[in-house]
């Protein structure tokens, strides 16, 4: 498992330091059911926008 998250997301209330992910867990889906061929078809559930 990775030990660290990378994230340039600015505005999301989880980003810690312009670049890292200081979320528990992250939870990424798929748009294509339970298989994706390249990562333009997964999204990051994890995200919630900060109040900037």
């Amino acid at each position: 498992m990775a030990l660290d998250v990378k994230c340039e997301v600015k505005n999301c209330v989880h980003n810690r330091d312009g670049i890292s992910c200081g979320a528990d867990e992250i939870f990424v889906v798929s748009h294509k059911g339970k298989k994706a061929s390249h990562s333009k078809e997964t999204d990051c559930k994890t995200f919630e926008p900060a109040n900037v």
